[in-house]
């Protein structure tokens, strides 16, 4: 990509102020907006995009500029909210908390999301949208550069982790580009990072899916260690556990792998 030639962004005078609370970092660089816009692809023709925190309405002046699309906000600061319609009239709203709506009931339709994420909330919207795999089509979003390069690594890479293989399961995922921390106001005391998550054509992982977290956790409750010892406490037999493959360390495994050992692990418990 292009380096980014920094403008300040007009929209930004004063109205609204960053709370710590929600974790507000305002991006002031119009440059970056309209990539993090740009980089919406639209994954399989959906035509409804819902944008989590415009805050001052950043992204959301390159948005509602796009012809025939569905468009809709959620912002829980009040703040925001009164500027918002203030400056865009006619915005479709949801005010209040993303992580506490029922989304089947706000969307009919498959849809994409769009955002500058509070870091102190990203990993929660991230397993939101999987409890809404099968709505949520595409997902283009900055936040915390760590948390996002964790996401996108893949096996074998000490920043692999649970979340990873959660969305990994059911999104293909693609790091973008970095964000400094000076197009912020306040800024940030680190690194930011863009990703882009499209939905895979997984339906049905082939094994039970609560069971496959709780696998997935199990094997990361003690990273350094091998899975043999993550997996004693399951009470598996040691005929079970000697199997070579339980000599790897949880971030060594795919998808697949987790799937597989789900199965496995299942049936030797019912065989037991």
């Amino acid at each position: 990509m292009k380096k980014s030639k920094f403008v300040k962004n007009k929209i930004f005078d004063g109205h609204v102020t960053a709370k710590k609370h929600l974790g507000q970092h305002f991006l002031l660089d119009l440059t970056i907006a309209s990539d993090i816009v740009e980089a919406v692809s639209f994954h399989n023709n959906y035509k409804t995009l819902l944008e989590i925190g415009p805050g001052t309405g950043v992204l959301t002046d390159f948005i509602v500029k796009k012809k025939d699309l569905n468009f809709i906000t959620s912002e829980i600061d009040t703040e925001s909210v009164l500027f918002l319609k203030q400056k865009y009239p006619d915005l479709k709203i949801m005010e209040g908390d993303f992580l506490a709506m029922n989304l089947e009931n706000e969307f009919p339709e498959k849809f994409g999301i769009v955002g500058n994420f509070p870091y102190n909330i990203s990993s929660q919207i991230f397993f939101k949208v999987l409890d809404y795999k099968n709505l949520v089509e595409e997902v283009v979003c900055m936040l915390q550069k760590e948390v996002a390069v964790r996401l996108c690594s893949p096996p074998g890479n000490k920043d692999y982790g649970i979340l990873s293989i959660f969305l990994q399961a059911f999104y293909d995922m693609e790091y973008l580009f970095t964000v400094h921390e000076h197009v912020f106001d306040p800024p940030p005391k680190v690194k930011s990072g863009v990703i882009r998550i499209k939905r895979n054509k997984v339906i049905d992982l082939g094994c039970d899916e609560i069971y496959f977290r709780k696998i997935v956790k199990q094997a990361f409750s003690m990273r350094r260690k091998t899975l043999r010892n993550c997996f004693r406490p399951l009470n598996l037999t040691t005929e079970f556990l000697a199997d070579e493959f339980f000599n790897k360390r949880a971030e060594q495994l795919g998808v697949q792998d987790y799937i597989k050992l789900t199965n496995d692990i299942q049936n030797e418990l019912v065989k037991n």
